[in-house]
């Protein structure tokens, strides 16, 4: 655990620091705590007084979590998905309002670097993508009875995939002879009907991608959590969420948009400011990392970085 933590490399963590301003005696919350990067450089900043909720639904980044933090009383670690932040909240004390919360979302480098895992095409193993191994369906076991149609349509939305109808009918047409268990054989199924269009992207990447968000739910996740961390926010406190590609990015996006906008009323009917009750103030734009970061972990080459702060 303690070669993952040195190993993994949290993304943007001094515009995290930035975008949240954590200040000594503050309650924060890293709700995708993975290796702790991240909740690291929160630590260092909110005092022997301040509090972090770590949360995760990744067992193994919750033990690797426990193992860094196990003699300090600041943080709390907790297995549990973001979606249900509230629930969390109230049961480990945080009530009251938080000074600081994070989504970072996508996948952890520890989770694609194990081959059992089964997120990456690059090293064979079973083909799983959860999140979290003991809970829902892997992803072998739902292709194997997804139908046709709506595989199509998931590898479409979700993997933006031009060729989601033709990958679709390779899969059901390959597992009619074979279950399709292991990355290598859904990388191979891929890889001989999408065309490789793209220079260092492998036919496969939308596909994999795309059956990664739904296994996980990850969307669903997100839109969940969104408003509860709102609910959960004290008057300034700030979110800050980093997405990793467009889908995640547009939910923010529009959720940070439509909570500063405030109540929605038919735009034919004359409303006075002070009635729209907004619930967050948008803080800047979105931040991507700096070039040099990308040059030393070109994973955070996509990343987008956008914050809002909640109001009285």
């Amino acid at each position: 655990m303690e070669e993952e933590t040195r190993t993994h490399r949290p993304v943007m963590v001094q515009e995290v620091v930035e975008a949240l301003q954590p200040r000594a005696g503050g309650r924060y919350i890293d709700a995708t705590c993975g290796r702790g990067g991240h909740a690291g450089a929160l630590l260092e900043r909110i005092g022997p007084d301040g509090r972090l909720l770590a949360l995760d639904r990744d067992p193994q980044a919750v033990a690797a979590a426990r193992g860094r933090w196990r003699d300090d009383p600041r943080v709390c670690v907790v297995h549990g998905r973001f979606s249900r932040l509230e629930e969390l909240v109230e049961r480990h004390g945080f009530s009251g309002g938080v000074q600081g919360i994070l989504l970072d979302l996508g996948v952890s480098s520890p989770q694609l670097d194990d081959p059992q895992r089964g997120f990456s095409f690059l090293r064979d193993g079973p083909l799983d993508m959860r999140m979290d191994p003991t809970a829902g369906e892997s992803a072998a076991d739902w292709l194997a009875g997804v139908s046709e149609r709506d595989l199509a349509r998931v590898i479409h939305r979700y993997g933006e995939e031009r060729h989601a109808r033709a990958v679709a009918r390779a899969i059901v047409r390959t597992r009619a002879h074979a279950p399709i268990r292991s990355t290598a054989d859904l990388a191979r199924v891929v890889a001989a009907v999408v065309p490789a269009r793209e220079p260092g992207k492998h036919p496969a990447t939308r596909t994999f991608q795309a059956i990664r968000i739904q296994v996980n739910r990850e969307l669903e996740e997100l839109e969940s959590c969104l408003p509860q961390a709102v609910t959960v926010l004290a008057p300034q406190g700030r979110l800050a969420v980093i997405s990793f590609h467009s889908l995640e990015d547009r939910i923010v996006k529009r959720f940070f948009r439509d909570q500063a906008r405030g109540d929605r009323f038919p735009p034919d009917l004359p409303v006075p400011a002070d009635r729209l009750t907004p619930t967050l103030r948008v803080v800047g734009r979105a931040r991507r990392p700096a070039p040099g970061e990308v040059a030393e972990n070109p994973r955070a080459r996509s990343a987008v970085l956008r914050t809002a702060e909640r109001l009285s």
